[in-house]
């Protein structure tokens, strides 16, 4: 019986222990992410391309448009061109009419944080 017991104190104490809150899982995860207002391309600005650019500046691109905008690089070497046509309110980009200032913003934003991918 003092076995059995032993056992139950040990096993109740090695869970309390591990449960404690003296960990530094909460560090590692605010230092992955230190900012979850970040934009990046995956979760905000691939949207944006794909709903109001690539149906000109598809893989294949057309109607005249001259590159294609469907990858991250693609989108990425081209941004202060996109920023610039997209803010032109006399030759916007897309031709039929300017996205709203929302996400012309947030393309911005996403060039102010360093363009980051993921």
């Amino acid at each position: 019986m003092k076995t059995k017991n032993l056992i139950f104190v040990l096993a109740i104490s090695m869970l309390l222990f591990n449960c404690s809150s003296d960990s530094n899982d909460d560090v590692k995860e605010q230092e992955m992410n230190p900012d979850p207002t970040t934009i990046t391309y995956s979760a905000n600005i691939a949207s944006i391309i794909n709903n109001n650019c690539n149906q000109c500046h598809g893989s294949t691109p057309s109607n005249g448009a001259p590159f294609s905008l469907t990858t991250y690089d693609d989108v990425k070497n081209r941004v202060d061109r996109i920023i610039a046509r997209v803010n032109n309110s006399t030759n916007p980009m897309p031709p039929s009419g300017q996205i709203s200032s929302s996400l012309r913003d947030m393309i911005q934003q996403w060039k102010d944080d360093g363009l980051l991918e993921n």
